[in-house]
């Protein structure tokens, strides 16, 4: 099982929220680039990057200019060798590939997987492997705009037909434990891992000390993102990937 930390930007800081509030926001730094070099020396291979401003613009129903951390993102891939991720207010094939452009490796697709499936069928094919789905739910259900609209899809539904659409990789976070560091939802990220074989399972949300990491290698997820724990200093990128090394022996 791979570590991927996590950076959320918002306002070009790096922040963490507690169940996506934005009122929540806690800045941990306002020069995000430089928490990525420094991960980046650790062997990590890739990085998990959250827009939350260009989540909530879209959220709500805006998309004007600036209104997104693009010219960060690229700051932080020029500062790493890593692979990047990024996520949010992620809706068109344009979307897509303006990310592309800045270097990112991996686009995540969230809300468009409910909202508009043909797009998403549309970047699998165009960008193999490239784009991953992400299944964010309370109690089963995918939540989408950011985490402020419930819907009855259900995950293992949605995570299904991404996977059939040819995903690179499902990114699946409980909305009720992410920032809470109350532990992951093993049962939801073992019954998706199951299921979606041989799609890959990304865990996300409420990894709180790093035996919740030993229970994530035993639910069949590929990679995990680590987020507030990281900056709450409860362990270390480099206490992850020993105590991931160690159970894989």
């Amino acid at each position: 099982m791979l570590i991927f930390p996590a950076i959320d930007l918002l306002e070009g800081s790096a922040v963490r929220l507690a169940q996506g509030k934005r009122e929540s926001a806690k800045v941990y730094s306002k020069e995000p680039w430089e928490i990525a070099r420094a991960w980046s020396k650790l062997g990590i291979p890739r990085l998990h990057v959250v827009d939350l401003d260009a989540a909530f613009a879209r959220a709500a129903g805006g998309t004007k200019p600036g209104s997104n951390n693009r010219a960060v993102i690229r700051k932080i891939i020029e500062h790493t060798n890593l692979e990047v991720e990024v996520g949010g207010g992620v809706r068109t094939l344009e979307d897509c590939e303006a990310l592309f452009d800045v270097g990112v490796r991996h686009v995540v697709l969230g809300t468009a997987a409910v909202k508009d499936p043909v797009m998403v069928r549309e970047a699998c094919a165009r960008w193999p492997k490239k784009i991953v789905v992400a299944v964010d739910a309370r109690e089963g259900k995918v939540s989408v705009e950011g985490w402020t609209e419930d819907t009855s899809a259900d995950a293992v539904d949605v995570g299904l037909a991404v996977a059939r659409a040819g995903a690179g990789a499902v990114l699946y976070t409980d909305i009720g434990r992410d920032g809470m560091r109350t532990g992951p939802n093993l049962d939801a990220t073992r019954r998706l891992a199951q299921r979606l074989e041989p799609c890959p399972v990304i865990a996300s949300g409420g990894v709180s000390q790093l035996t919740d990491l030993d229970a994530l290698l035993d639910t069949g997820a590929f990679a995990v993102v680590v987020g507030k724990a990281l900056y709450e200093n409860v362990f270390t990128v480099e206490d992850a990937l020993r105590r991931v090394k160690e159970r894989a022996i």
